[in-house]
């Protein structure tokens, strides 16, 4: 069975990339936000969007996917998560008749407006979906419980194959993760930034490092962080040398999330909510719903920032157990 792998950000190539490494047959579609992508990635179709960050309309965005899907040699559409080109390759790939696969399934908050528009995106994959590849027992257990019609596997984030050689870096210094970036948080910016800010300015014998995403509802508002090290964004790599080394993240990003599970690092989530409650329980992960509650989250973190639990998402195997799941269809 040929697969079509979808993707077009940088997250979701991330927890698409594993798989090229062991599935059978496959076939590279780009839908087009991170462009910059393209200079590493040979890919067989390309979608052209125009970026979710242009001002297109919502509808629009997926119009183009719709159009502009291939009427390929394959037999299978595999998309990563919830954003708006997975959903509407998804559709796509459901009215060729190709069968449906989706990665990191099962994911809820039971908000649509948090986070907005991914969380509707994500329900509506689930219902047209053939084969649903669940980081968790618990995103298991909630298609079952949604009754969805399609296969449900627990195989754990593929993120976390590309982290197997830097579990064994993992130290604690004097550096604080830091990235903000969803769309549930741009009316907010300023007042995380004024926030994070005067946090750093108290704690001066930690360093504050900020990699500043480029939407411009973010950038606007960079000035105001004089005792944070804001830094232009990095690869993954990089990003990853910085976050085996902190001593605590302070992010609204749910790769960051899974990553630090795994790196044993704590993380506080500035969002209302969480898609991957899995790590409230362990301790690892803390909700920050505003910026008021942001200090006294942090201060109580600072001074009980170590943890070592088992990770929830997977053993860095996930590619693995997808492989013999879809090399045998």
């Amino acid at each position: 069975m040929t697969t079509v792998i979808c993707f077009g950000t940088r997250p979701e190539w991330l927890k698409v990339k594993p798989l090229t490494k062991v599935l059978d047959s496959y076939k590279l579609l780009f839908t087009g936000q991170h462009t910059d992508l393209l200079k590493d990635v040979k890919t067989d179709y390309h979608i052209n969007i125009n970026d979710c960050e242009s001002g297109k309309r919502l509808d629009q965005i997926v119009s183009d996917c719709l159009l502009q899907f291939p009427d390929g040699d394959f037999e299978s559409v595999l998309v990563q998560g919830d954003t708006i080109s997975a959903f509407a390759c998804a559709l796509a790939g459901f009215h060729s008749k190709k069968k449906v696969i989706h990665l990191e399934a099962g994911l809820r908050t039971y908000n649509l407006d948090h986070p907005y528009p991914e969380e509707a995106y994500r329900q509506m994959i689930s219902r047209i979906a053939d084969i649903n590849l669940c980081p968790t027992s618990l995103s298991k257990n909630t298609l079952k419980n949604e009754l969805v019609k399609g296969e449900c596997h627990v195989v754990g984030n593929t993120i976390l194959d590309n982290l197997l050689s830097y579990k064994k870096k993992c130290e604690y210094t004097n550096k604080v993760l830091v990235t903000l970036h969803r769309r549930e948080n741009h009316d907010l910016i300023y007042d995380w930034f004024k926030t994070i800010n005067e946090i750093a300015k108290n704690n001066s014998d930690l360093e504050f490092i900020l990699p500043i995403h480029p939407n411009p509802n973010v950038q606007k508002h960079k000035n105001i962080l004089t005792n944070v090290n804001v830094i232009e964004p990095l690869d993954h790599e990089k990003l990853l040398d910085i976050s085996v080394k902190c001593k605590l993240v302070i992010s609204d990003s749910g790769g960051l999330q899974e990553e630090s599970s795994f790196l044993n690092k704590k993380i506080i989530v500035c969002r209302e909510t969480t898609e991957r409650p899995e790590g409230k329980e362990s301790g690892q992960l803390t909700i920050c719903k505003s910026p008021n509650q942001l200090n006294r989250i942090f201060q109580s973190l600072n001074t009980n920032y170590k943890i070592n639990c088992i990770c929830p998402y997977g053993n860095g195997r996930s590619s693995e157990k997808i492989a013999e799941i879809l090399n045998e269809i």
